[in-house]
């Protein structure tokens, strides 16, 4: 009982959430409603007195699925004392683009990248020489790998950017063509580029009032050869998931954590927002989907002085087993579920954080080992995080400055 309530729940927001995007078109047939994933699209139509979809949650289930929640939202129907039917549309509110700081924004990115690149990572601590022969400093190979994850290309093509850099005084000595991949490979990185992610998010840390944690797969080019030995099963990519909080206005990602792929999300909550929070983030609000479900993550919305917006699970109770706040948003979710969906639905942006990181620097990863793949990882965060920066640098008028 409580599972199939928490899956209609599911597809209420998610129902909601394609509702506020639109795209929803009607025509002769019925409606035309886009795929949440981004591919395609189903068919919702009117049989009798209910609507049927062509998705496989409501042809093999036999239940109302998102994409039929999602009319129902969009097209409001209401009927008077004489059965006439009245359908009023949802405006969706949409927002002007700035095209010239657009314009500007992109046409100067790739130049102010490296710019903002060096100075990012010019804050890290160059380890002392000690003893051997002299290597490529931190600070260098810090800049050609991020820089290197950014363009996208290959490791040997990828030497004329270290020549370019070296050329225009951004980086001493241009390395071998190979020297990122082994920089890549070192534990002890990892610790550093998670420095620099937080870092280069703080520029925006006087904009930034509101957040979203979530989490999302990418794929890696080694398979699960377990499976298919032991179970018969496809082969298939192996993936490793990736947690991150994201500022609800400019998709800046603020913290991030990297697990194995059945990694939860709800223990990731308090370390991302406790790291966010201990680096100077006004946290007014954190809106999180119902895997965060839990009397923790609430009351430490509480503890650093944020509202919390998480759905109840249909199993949940509002006893309080020493959360007040639990209790609190409890009934407040139950009795004004509209109201608490406005402060909710923001979560949505950071699904687009994630569409921006996987359009751009793709959502396969090149490495071979955890290690790699997790800095690998880690080094595309933060080439977003700089991205944004460059166009928050025209669109609010920012001048970046790294402590």
């Amino acid at each position: 009982m409580s599972r199939n309530g928490d899956n209609m729940n599911a597809r209420l927001m998610k129902g909601m959430e394609i509702a506020k995007k639109g795209g929803i078109i009607q025509n002769k047939r019925g409606w035309i409603v886009p795929s949440q994933s981004g591919n395609g699209s189903y068919l919702v139509y009117k049989e009798g007195m209910r609507t049927k979809c062509t998705c496989p949650d409501c042809e093999l289930r036999k239940v109302e699925c998102k994409h039929q929640i999602a009319v129902k939202y969009y097209y409001n129907e209401a009927v008077d004392d004489y059965g006439n039917v009245t359908v009023t549309k949802a405006v969706r509110v949409t927002y002007p683009q700035e095209w010239t700081a657009y314009n500007k924004a992109q046409t100067s990115e790739i130049r102010l990248f490296d710019v903002l690149l060096k100075d990012l990572v010019a804050g890290i601590e160059e380890p002392k020489y000690t003893f051997g022969r002299p290597t490529l400093s931190l600070h260098e190979q810090l800049f050609c790998s991020i820089q290197k994850v950014y363009s996208q290309l290959s490791l040997r093509r990828a030497k004329t950017l270290y020549d370019n850099a070296n050329e225009k005084g951004q980086i001493n000595h241009s390395p071998h063509f190979n020297a990122v991949s082994k920089f890549l490979n070192r534990e002890e990185i990892t610790p550093i580029l998670q420095k620099l992610l937080v870092v280069s998010a703080k520029p925006l840390a006087s904009v930034e009032t509101k957040f979203s944690p979530d989490s999302s797969g990418f794929r890696t080019s080694q398979f699960n050869q377990y499976a298919v030995e032991k179970y018969g099963l496809p082969k298939r990519h192996r993936w490793i998931k990736c947690h991150i909080v994201t500022g609800n206005r400019t998709n800046t990602i603020v913290s991030a954590r990297i697990t194995e792929e059945n990694g939860a999300d709800c223990p990731q909550f308090e370390p991302m927002v406790r790291e966010a929070y201990g680096n100077g983030f006004n946290m007014e609000e954190i809106s999180a989907d119902m895997g965060y479900s839990s009397r923790e993550n609430y009351n430490l919305g509480k503890e650093i002085g944020a509202n919390v917006y998480i759905p109840f699970k249909s199993n949940s109770t509002g006893k309080s087993r020493g959360s007040y706040v639990w209790t609190k948003m409890f009934h407040y979710f139950n009795l004004h579920r509209e109201e608490f969906m406005e402060h909710y639905h923001p979560r949505s942006n950071v699904e687009s954080t994630f569409n921006m990181v996987k359009a751009k620097f793709g959502d396969k990863l090149k490495s071979k080992n955890w290690t790699a793949q997790q800095n690998e990882l880690l080094c595309k965060l933060i080439a977003h995080n700089i991205v944004v920066l460059v166009h928050e640098m025209f669109e609010l008028g920012i001048s970046p400055q790294f402590n």
